[in-house]
């Protein structure tokens, strides 16, 4: 199954804000449903818990709608922890979603602005995590993007994103038109499992970046989780 290049309908810049709004909907139903919230939480769990952290900072780099710093920031609370997480996107309407989803947790600010490039210093993060953005760019850009982000992360950077599967995408497929009828999902979803990597060719990219040592996780169903060590 080869990689495609075409571009998903989310990184149109003029989607109507109703259709947007609806697809981050599924999203998080998505995101809930097939395991990315646990693959995350396992990531970050597993960083606090080496690093013997009480308190920690996360720059979620493509946040989308805040979903996932909203479950990190209820993971924290369930473990005392302190954590100060910040939500990155691009898209406006996306972050007004994003403000929506979490204005019950002060810990959690939302920014508007661009992953390519980060408005933040050296250093000023534990950890900054990707999760389902970097199937969205060329290889080219994934291991500019790593590469950048490790001037902003103290510790690590958590990767978790699809791997490329024919199963995967038949299966997503058959899933979103099951589910909405949203025309959004129906075509993005299946067009991010081809957009995304093969777990040789994540591996291959991390190589590349050459940022640190990293671990690689294939995790059910068709996902890795990847947390890469900031080189000293």
């Amino acid at each position: 199954m080869k990689r495609s290049t075409a571009k998903e309908m989310m990184d149109s810049p003029d989607n109507p804000h109703e259709l947007l709004e609806n697809d981050l909907r599924n999203l998080r139903t998505i995101n809930r449903y097939l395991g990315n919230y646990r693959s995350v939480l396992r990531g970050v769990a597993r960083l606090v818990d080496e690093y013997k952290l009480r308190h920690f900072s996360l720059l979620d780099v493509g946040a989308g709608s805040g979903d996932i710093p909203a479950t990190i920031a209820r993971w924290a609370r369930r473990n005392s922890l302190s954590a100060e997480l910040i939500a990155l996107d691009p898209e406006p309407v996306t972050v007004r979603a994003a403000v929506n989803q979490t204005r019950d947790f002060p810990e959690i600010s939302v920014v508007r602005g661009d992953g390519l490039a980060l408005p933040f210093g050296s250093g000023s993060f534990d950890f900054v995590l990707s999760s389902q953005m970097l199937h969205h760019f060329s290889e080219e850009a994934v291991v500019a993007m790593l590469k950048s982000w490790s001037k902003v992360a103290r510790r690590a950077i958590i990767v978790s994103d699809l791997v490329r599967h024919p199963v995967a995408y038949h299966g997503i497929r058959l899933l979103t038109r099951a589910f909405t009828r949203n025309i959004m999902t129906r075509t993005d979803g299946p067009l991010s499992v081809q957009r995304a990597f093969t777990l040789k060719e994540w591996h291959e990219l991390f190589e590349r970046a050459g940022i640190g040592s990293f671990r690689l996780f294939p995790t059910f169903p068709f996902r890795q989780i990847t947390l890469i060590s900031m080189a000293d």
